[in-house]
């Protein structure tokens, strides 16, 4: 039953939506009033804003990097799909 990966995938995200569903609708719009505070809260402490930046600048060429093999890899793809 489970030998498609797609089906592994597709189960797996109906189970997330609707344990997602059900645990939101329990928790009401007080609770997800009070989630974005928190979290509006915490994004605009001066502490967090510091380890963002510094997250962002020392993952910065890493993701660059990254991003250049990926172009690379999918252009001798496609010269290979062409030949």
């Amino acid at each position: 039953m489970w030998q498609n990966p797609d089906m592994k995938f597709k189960f797996g995200l109906a189970v997330g939506l609707v344990v997602g569903f059900i645990l939101g609708t329990r928790a009401g719009r007080d609770r997800y009033e009070q989630i974005i505070a928190l979290f509006n809260k915490a994004r605009s402490n001066e502490q967090v804003r510091e380890a963002t930046a510094v997250a962002e600048r020392s993952t910065r060429r890493a993701r660059a990097t990254v991003g250049r093999g990926l172009v690379s890899v999918a252009e001798n793809v496609r010269e290979k799909e062409v030949r």
